[in-house]
């Protein structure tokens, strides 16, 4: 009898870890809470890479650090401004992590506009497409 109860606990022990370790979360993001900020960074699941916004335009870029001299870089995901220069406001755009590590969604917290932005060190994997 001990024995069934301890394979038992093992089996729904063993369940439960894997299923633990095989789920896909989003990943949290510490955000500041001042609104006022044009530029925020956005941690992907890459321990080396975040994303920078200016939240005035939706501009973004890569930004990866490292230990080595060369190690460290960044380059532009998106250098085109998603609104006209008298409709920037601090805080109007904000990115959202997706489950995928290369995947974001870019929200226009005005108008409700949304992007897909996909980060990668390759340039031909990278890239902003508006959803409809």
């Amino acid at each position: 009898m001990k024995a069934k109860l301890f394979t038992l606990f093992f089996i729904l022990f063993a369940t439960n870890s894997f299923a633990q370790n095989t789920t896909s979360e989003t990943p949290i993001q510490n955000i500041s809470t001042d609104s006022a900020v044009v530029y925020r960074l956005f941690a992907t699941k890459n321990k080396y890479t975040f994303i920078k916004l200016n939240t005035r335009n939706g501009q973004m870029s890569h930004v990866q650090w490292g230990t080595g001299t060369n190690d460290s870089f960044e380059y532009s995901l998106s250098d085109i401004s998603l609104v006209s220069k008298e409709n920037e406001s601090n805080g109007r755009f904000f990115l959202y992590p997706t489950t995928n590590i290369y995947n974001f969604i870019l929200l226009d917290q005005i108008d409700g506009r949304a992007w897909q932005v996909q980060w990668n060190t390759e340039e031909k994997s990278r890239l902003v497409v508006r959803i409809y």
